[in-house]
């Protein structure tokens, strides 16, 4: 969707989706805006509440399984197992993509690993074409004046250009560049607290085997799983930004980071944006 600065602050309806590397603040950025007036859609939260919603309880239900006490009480139906699931709170959804690696320190066979990939990659694309029948309830069910579609961070791996067309044809696409401080800041921070990730399945066959070699392993079972995932992270890193560079060049709009954090209210928002449409024109 493109449109002028002054098109974009004369909208009455607006539709924005956000574009960025998980941690450089979509959902910070999204909290900013009157809940009132604007519609949160976050695409994490509807590929775990609605398309990997099974897979995860039988994945926390297995492990519960494993523990005799819990599996009595499982097999009785004396208790049942939810996920409490948020938009502040995506844990189970990570936990359920797992880490390569050693069982014993819970890491997972490539084989379930790419099992589990391919579910989320499906189940991301399926979030994604939701947008707008959601923009569309979101306005004349429930109210709203404005709709932001929190996307996930792998949205740019899906190497699906439907999707991306879906989202530009019902939205305003708008990618955070991510500034070198911060940059460093999310690099360090995975380092140090891995997290489990989506790879496209080209990407995690080339690294994974580059980082096998490098450590003299001959069987996935033989990683510690936060060791790899601390590992491949500037590599996806560096991997997803010219992904979402393009996507920002074709389709959409591109916003500093640092302005980003600078964001009070829905008015530096709205002044954001023009001033993003503006410059893009410019160029």
């Amino acid at each position: 969707m493109r449109m002028t600065p002054q098109q974009f602050l004369d909208w009455e309806s607006k539709s924005i989706t956000l574009l960025a590397m998980s941690g450089a603040g979509k959902t910070t950025l999204s909290s900013k805006l009157p809940q009132a007036k604007w519609f949160h859609y976050s695409g994490d939260y509807r590929i775990g509440t609605k398309y990997l919603e099974e897979p995860i309880l039988d994945n926390i239900k297995q492990q519960a399984m494993g523990v005799p006490f819990l599996r009595d009480l499982l097999r009785s139906d004396s208790i049942y197992i939810c996920s409490n699931i948020s938009v502040e709170n995506l844990s189970p959804v990570s936990s359920f993509l797992g880490k390569i690696g050693n069982p014993a320190k819970g890491g997972l066979s490539l084989a379930e690993f790419k099992r589990r990939q391919a579910l989320h990659h499906q189940a991301e694309i399926a979030a994604m074409n939701d947008v707008p029948e959601f923009i569309h309830k979101a306005e004349d069910i429930y109210g709203y004046t404005h709709f932001i579609n929190d996307a996930g961070g792998s949205v740019c791996e899906l190497d699906c250009p439907e999707v991306i067309e879906t989202l530009a044809k019902h939205s305003l696409i708008v990618y955070i560049k991510i500034p070198p401080a911060l940059e460093k800041t999310i690099i360090e921070r995975a380092k140090k607290e891995p997290k489990p990730l989506y790879y496209r399945p080209e990407f995690i066959d080339e690294k994974l085997d580059i980082f096998m070699q490098e450590r003299g392993f001959n069987s996935t079972d033989q990683i510690d799983p936060d060791d790899f995932v601390g590992w491949v992270f500037p590599e996806l890193f560096k991997a997803r930004v010219p992904r979402y560079e393009a996507i920002a060049q074709q389709y959409g709009y591109t916003v500093d980071g640092d302005q980003v954090a600078k964001v009070r209210n829905e008015d530096d928002f709205m002044q954001l944006i023009a001033q993003a449409i503006a410059q893009q024109d410019r160029m």
